[in-house]
């Protein structure tokens, strides 16, 4: 693992304490790699970096980049832009499950704390909404000052709670919905597939660019039970029975299913959808992000 990698795995981010030290971590280090990918092209996307040319500023050169990357870069301010960035985060319990990745909480407060502080740096609003059964914290989108601060204390304040349920926080989003945007969803997906597209849906269809961040632990997509198991839901504390042959055969299959039905109804609605295990570096999350962003007009 190179060093780069290394500010993006999971398992090192999670002995940072400090939420906004990993959201810093994490976005240096991926800028840091962009500058030194050969498909630098894609960088561009990112409004605060243009490579330096003759003559420009040197006032306005990024000296830690060129001190990491070798390279030349300036910062690069446009203003207020008309991107919203809206974090909608499952809290709910079925998020505090940890196998062999770390806390799905975990992973995604780290994934929305990093790309709410990629966008407040590139000068976007950004808002957060995190719920479980119903919506436990709102933050209204904003560029001010002080907005980022915001959008940290409510995704600190964000444990695992109770069921699930989808319907509540995206009426509550559409409610506040006074500009189109980005609605970036972190979420485990754990209801019907049908059912989370049919609630997403409108808010895509009302102009919104929306981003679906399947957060899983690799466990639950790939079981390895060395015998049999009483497993206990985490959010209606009911209990079953599991066995090898189970968690391999039916239960698996069941869960590519509904991964395929996930991603294959999003393709056909316009929506981005993302697989995200709790295992994996984040960088691949960000640049979804930004392609996504890139695209907005």
């Amino acid at each position: 693992m190179n060093m780069l990698q290394r500010f993006l795995d999971p398992q090192i981010l999670a002995g940072i304490a400090n939420l906004e030290l990993t959201a810093k971590t994490v976005v240096d280090g991926f800028v840091a790699g962009l500058h030194r990918s050969p498909d630098f092209g894609f960088s561009q996307e990112f409004a605060e970096y243009r490579p330096y040319v003759p003559g420009d500023d040197l006032r306005y050169v990024d000296w830690n980049v060129y001190a990491r990357a070798d390279r030349l870069y300036l910062k690069r301010y446009r203003g207020e832009t008309n991107t919203r960035l809206t974090v909608l985060l499952d809290r709910s319990g079925s998020m505090g499950y940890q196998g062999r990745g770390i806390r799905k909480i975990d992973y995604a407060r780290f994934l929305a704390a990093s790309l709410a502080y990629l966008a407040h740096h590139q000068r976007d609003a950004v808002g957060l909404i995190s719920f479980d059964d119903e919506v436990r914290d709102y933050v209204e989108p904003s560029s001010r000052q002080g907005q980022w601060v915001k959008v940290l204390h409510s995704l600190n304040r964000s444990e695992p709670g109770h069921r699930t349920d989808f319907a509540l926080p995206f009426l509550h989003f559409q409610q506040f919905l006074q500009r189109r945007g980005l609605v970036l969803v972190v979420s485990d997906f754990y209801a019907p597939a049908d059912e989370v597209l049919r609630t997403v849906g409108p808010l895509r269809q009302r102009g919104n660019d929306v981003i679906l961040m399947h957060v899983l632990d690799p466990e639950e997509v790939h079981p390895h039970l060395p015998g049999s198991r009483i497993l206990i839901d985490m959010e209606t504390q009911e209990e079953i029975e599991v066995s090898p042959d189970y968690a391999i055969g039916p239960y698996q299959a069941k869960m590519q299913a509904h991964i395929k039905a996930l991603e294959d109804g999003a393709n056909r609605a316009g929506i981005s959808y993302y697989l995200s295990l709790t295992d994996q570096p984040l960088d691949e999350a960000l640049r979804r992000y930004l392609g996504v962003r890139a695209g907005r007009p």
